[in-house]
């Protein structure tokens, strides 16, 4: 009867640890984005990307804007990973990020993002121009 009861609660166990379904895990999507921003104190953004994501492509558009210390001009081509996403309407919304950077011809561009849906955007790459920024950035996703 203990050997009953044993199998029974580590059946149990393994029944609660396992999701109920697939559709309700959070999965990762991989995004690629090309941004082009200047500004004067006030700086202004846009660009366009991909996010693969459950083997689709996905494409969207970003527009934002910066406030802080912002002087000059670049591009930027930036490549990374979106988490947290559960569905793909997720993706798109409203995304913050406090930042600053450095560019004098081309540089290296990095960023963090987080939306209101609890989605997370990091990526990193390669970027041309002048700029020196230390800004509050406030940056909008929207699929296409």
């Amino acid at each position: 009867m203990l050997g009953f009861r044993l199998i029974a609660m580590l059946l149990l166990a393994l029944g609660l640890a396992t999701p109920a379904t697939p559709s309700f895990a959070q999965a990762a999507g991989h995004v690629r984005a090309k941004i082009l921003k200047g500004g004067l104190l006030i700086g202004g953004g846009a660009g366009s990307g991909v996010l693969t994501y459950r083997g689709r492509a996905y494409p969207f558009k970003i527009t934002g804007m910066s406030f802080g210390i912002t002087a000059g001009a670049t591009v930027g081509r930036l490549d990374g990973w979106a988490s947290g996403i559960r569905e793909i309407n997720d993706f798109a919304g409203t995304y913050s990020s406090v930042g600053g950077g450095f560019a004098l011809v081309g540089g290296v561009n990095g960023v963090h993002l987080r939306n209101e849906k609890g989605v997370t955007i990091v990526m990193q790459g390669p970027k041309a121009g002048l700029e020196l920024a230390a800004n509050v950035s406030q940056i909008t996703i929207s699929l296409r």
